[in-house]
């Protein structure tokens, strides 16, 4: 049995990275195979992802695009459609221009449901020329040709970042790697505008080399190490891990892992735009939150703040 604390990192690193580089690091955490990844792995990866209907890796990249548009028609044929899971702004109107923010999920999404209006189709026209591997299977079906009065530009991470702040909100997508315990996931999912991947107890087989032929729990915050509470709490979950171990001799994971209890480590990747950021901060560090949570919400809080200044100013983990 293994004891580690829970934390909370900002996957910074992932913003400088290729979206399919970006989509196969995450989508990878489920099964703890990121020992797989090569310079050629992550299109196999998400071709693989994509052709069985794994929609939620492909919310682990986000993108920004500058869409001109010809007249106010095409502007309002966009927008009675009734776009989901995009994130729209009009910075000005006199110049015909949207701001569009979405996961690559959204944007294939949007052209599945709505591939007939014209800013559709000249915006997938745009991400198919750029990003084809994402659009590999759709583009048979109607042809991405040029549409005459819609022009794209995708902006840079830079530029993103230097919009102004009731834009940057909207605009940039944040994504946080957690180790922490399944409580404390059982809460983050209820966030419904962000996306989540999570380490998978039905494929993970905890005795295997890899994961040291031992199931890892995250250290309680409740008990101090010398108290009786935690020897009991210590005794419980050896016996748990003797009784998962042994059952997986016979059974499979999903099956073993029925035993496991709400202490089991786990890793969970949350992707938001920073407006979510501060509505789940608002929420979780305040002293009503569960204690686990303000745990690892306390600390990263401080960092966005580092990270992000000025954006979650009057904020202050309690």
């Amino acid at each position: 049995m293994q004891i580690v604390p829970a934390s909370a990192t900002i996957l910074d690193d992932l913003d400088r990275q290729t979206m399919a580089r970006r989509i196969e690091s995450c989508g990878r955490l489920c099964y703890k195979s990121e020992d797989r990844i090569t310079d050629t792995s992550a299109e196999p990866f998400i071709r693989k992802v994509t052709e069985h209907g794994h929609n939620s890796v492909l919310e682990m990249a986000a993108l920004t695009l500058r869409v001109y548009c010809e007249t106010e028609a095409i502007i309002d044929q966009f927008l009675a459609a009734q776009p989901k899971y995009l994130q729209i702004d009009r910075p000005e109107k006199k110049e015909k221009m949207l701001l569009i923010s979405g996961t690559v999920r959204a944007f294939r999404e949007i052209y599945q449901n709505c591939g007939n209006t014209k800013l559709v189709k000249g915006m997938t026209a745009f991400l198919a020329q750029r990003h084809p591997l994402f659009f590999f299977d759709l583009s048979g079906r109607r042809g991405f040709l040029p549409q005459t009065g819609v022009e794209v530009e995708k902006l840079s991470l830079d530029e993103v970042d230097a919009l102004p702040t009731d834009l940057l909100v909207k605009h940039r997508h944040l994504a946080v790697r957690f180790v922490t315990n399944r409580a404390v996931t059982h809460e983050l999912v209820r966030h419904r505008p962000c996306s989540f991947l999570q380490e998978s107890q039905r494929y993970c087989r905890y005795s295997q080399d890899k994961f040291g032929n031992e199931v890892t729990f995250i250290k309680p915050m409740f008990f101090p190490e010398d108290s009786e509470e935690y020897l009991l709490w210590q005794q419980a979950m050896l016996e748990t891990e003797k009784i998962y171990l042994k059952l997986l001799e016979t059974s499979s994971p999903q099956a073993a892992r029925t035993v496991l209890p709400n202490s089991c480590k786990t890793e969970i990747i949350v992707y938001a735009n920073l407006l979510e950021w501060l509505h789940i901060f608002r929420l979780r560090t305040t002293k009503a939150a569960e204690p686990s949570m303000r745990e690892v919400m306390n600390p990263l809080l401080a960092a966005m703040q580092q990270r992000f200044p000025g954006v979650f100013d009057g904020l202050q983990g309690e």
